[in-house]
C-alpha cells in the first residue's frame, strides 16, 4: 500500500468537510464511474454538497450512462461553481484527468485521492492508495461502511459495476476471496448481478459489432500464438459510425483466443495511438505499458504511444519478442 493516510483518516477528513467535486480519469470505465457515483451518494447521505465531474466531454459508454446519478454529472470544462475539496478516484496522476480537471485539482483548497493504481508519486494532500484492491470501487465500498452509512441499493449497484468490470466479470487474476465477499455484500445490499451483467455486457451497438469485424480483419498472432494484437484506425471508426466507447469490449475478444498470453488493441487517435493490454498469465503488462507511455495493473494496463500506428505496432512487436525470449 502506497499512501500517506489510513482509510480512517480519510473518513475523518470527509466528515469534517463539505462542498466536494469528485472526478476520475479520462475515458472513464466502470470502476471509475461506479466509484464516483457510489462515493457521491454516500456523501450526500451525510448531508454534503457533491458534484461529480467527467474529465472530458467524450461520450460515455451506453451502459454506464444508464446508471443512476449519471444525469447530474458535469463535464470539467463546463464546471464553474465554487467548491472546497477535490476528490480524485481511480486515477493516479493529475494528467490522466485531462487539462481542465487537472487545473481544478491544482487550484483546489484541499485535495484527496482514493485509488488502487501503482504510481511513483502521489498528487493530493491526502492519499489512500491500496494497490492490492481489485477495484477502486471496493475501496469505496469499505469507505462507505467506515462513514457509518447504511449502504443502500444505489451505492451497492455502483460499486458492483466497478468491481465486476475491473475484475472482468470476476475472471481476471485480481479476482480474490475478498472481491467475492465484497460482491456478496453488495448483492445483499440490493445490487442485482443479473440485471447489471445484462446492462454492462449485453448492450453492444450495431456499430460496435461492425467495429469488431474490422478489428478481427486486422488481427495478428505473434511468437507462435503467444501474443495477439490488432488495431483500429480513424477510418475504421468513420466507416462504421462507431465511437471510442464502442471499442471498449474488443480487447476481450483478442484475449479469449486459445494459447494467447497477452493481447493488445491499438486505437489510432488524431496525434497518437492508444493501446490496451491484457494478460492471461503472470505477465506484468504494466511494465510493457510503462515503456510505451502508460501504466496500470499487472494484468490490465494502457498506454498512449506518441507516434504513428506503424511505429506503435513495431514497438509492440519488440516488446512481445522480448517476452518470448525471456520465457525460453
Amino acid at each position: 500500500m502506497a499512501a500517506n493516510q489510513t482509510l480512517a483518516e480519510i473518513v475523518y477528513d470527509l466528515k469534517a468537510r463539505d462542498n466536494f467535486v469528485i472526478c476520475g480519469h479520462i475515458s472513464p470505465d466502470g470502476d471509475c464511474i461506479g466509484s464516483q457515483l457510489a462515493l457521491a451518494e454516500g456523501l450526500r447521505a451525510l448531508g454534503k454538497k457533491v458534484t461529480c465531474l467527467l474529465a472530458k466531454a467524450d461520450a460515455v459508454d451506453y451502459a454506464l450512462a444508464q446508471l443512476p446519478g449519471m444525469e447530474s454529472m458535469v463535464v470539467a470544462k463546463d464546471f464553474t461553481d465554487s467548491f472546497n475539496t477535490f476528490i480524485s478516484v481511480d486515477v493516479p496522476l493529475a494528467k490522466r484527468m485531462g487539462e481542465e480537471a487537472a487545473a481544478l485539482h491544482a487550484n483546489a483548497a484541499h485535495t484527496i485521492t482514493i485509488d488502487h493504481h501503482p504510481s511513483p508519486e502521489t498528487m493530493s494532500d491526502m492519499n489512500y492508495i491500496d494497490e492490492d484492491a481489485p477495484a477502486c470501487a471496493m475501496i469505496i465500498w469499505d469507505l462507505l461502511a467506515e462513514l457509518g452509512l447504511s449502504r443502500n441499493a444505489e451505492m451497492a449497484a455502483a460499486c458492483y459495476v466497478g468491481l465486476m468490470t475491473d475484475t472482468g466479470r470476476f475472471q481476471y487474476q485480481n479476482t480474490n476471496a475478498a472481491a467475492l465477499r465484497a460482491a456478496a455484500e453488495m448483492v445483499e445490499a440490493g445490487a442485482d448481478p443479473s440485471d447489471l451483467a445484462t446492462l454492462m455486457y449485453q448492450n453492444r451497438s450495431a456499430q460496435s459489432m461492425a467495429l469488431e469485424e474490422r478489428m478481427l480483419s486486422h488481427h495478428e498472432l505473434l511468437e507462435g500464438g503467444q501474443f495477439a494484437y490488432s488495431y483500429l484506425n480513424i477510418q475504421d471508426f468513420a466507416d462504421t459510425g462507431a465511437t471510442r466507447a464502442d471499442a471498449e469490449p474488443l480487447i476481450d475478444v483478442l484475449r479469449c483466443l486459445r494459447g494467447v498470453r497477452v493481447a493488445c488493441l491499438l486505437r489510432e487517435q488524431e496525434s497518437n495511438v492508444r493501446g490496451s493490454l491484457r494478460a492471461k498469465d503472470s505477465t506484468d503488462v504494466s511494465e510493457i505499458a510503462g515503456r510505451l507511455g502508460g501504466g496500470g495493473h499487472k494484468a490490465a494496463a494502457g498506454f498512449t504511444f506518441e507516434g504513428s500506428m506503424d511505429d506503435a505496432i513495431e514497438a509492440l512487436k519488440v516488446e512481445f519478442a522480448a517476452l518470448a525470449t525471456s520465457a525460453q
